[in-house]
Formats: C-alpha cells, structure tokens, sequence
C-alpha cells in the first residue's frame, strides 16, 4: 500500500512539474503574439468605425477623387482629419458628460 502511495505522490509531482512547464509556454506564447493581436484589434476598431460611419468614407473617397495627391499628402491629410475627429469626439463627450452631470 505504501508503495502504491508513493508512486501516486510521485507521478503527481511529475504532473505538477509538467503544468509548471507548459504553464511557462503558454505564458511565453501569449507575449509573442500579444503586440500583432493588439494591432489586429486596433484594425477591427478601425474598421468597425468605418463601418458605422459611412458619410466619413464617402467624404474620405471624395476628397481622395477630388484632390489626387500624393500617397504621403493622402496620408497626411488623413492623419489630420482623424485626430481632428478625436479631439472634437472627446470634447464632445467631456461637454455632454458636463451638461448631465449639472
């Protein structure tokens, strides 16, 4: 019996030493793929507020068709105008939250 005991108590700890094991490869497999996940999240963010915002595409594609610039000033301009549109979105929010609150 005692025997049957001690290699039960010893295959647990070969057990316990595995998860540890594959516990440190989950965990190192998880930070790999943190960063591309993050930007994969970013992208669906992004997408999901195109989606929701069509008049935003059609004014983007116009200003795309009506200007014809360059890729850089394309680029540029966008960058502008979307942090154009946080700015006034999070002043929007801080206004709305200040006149509910009163």
């Amino acid at each position: 019996m005692n025997r049957q005991l001690f290699a039960v108590m010893q295959r647990r700890g070969e057990l316990l030493a595995k998860i540890d094991a594959q516990r440190e490869q989950v965990a190192q497999i998880g930070a790999r793929w943190q960063a591309p996940l993050a930007l994969a999240d970013q992208g669906m963010g992004a997408l999901h507020l195109l989606i929701s915002r069509p008049v935003v595409v059609a004014s983007v594609v116009a200003l795309v068709v009506w200007r014809r610039r360059s890729l850089t000033g394309l680029a540029k301009t966008g960058w502008k105008l979307w942090k154009g549109y946080r700015s006034l979105s999070a002043l929007s929010a801080r206004l709305s939250s200040r006149q509910s609150g009163s």
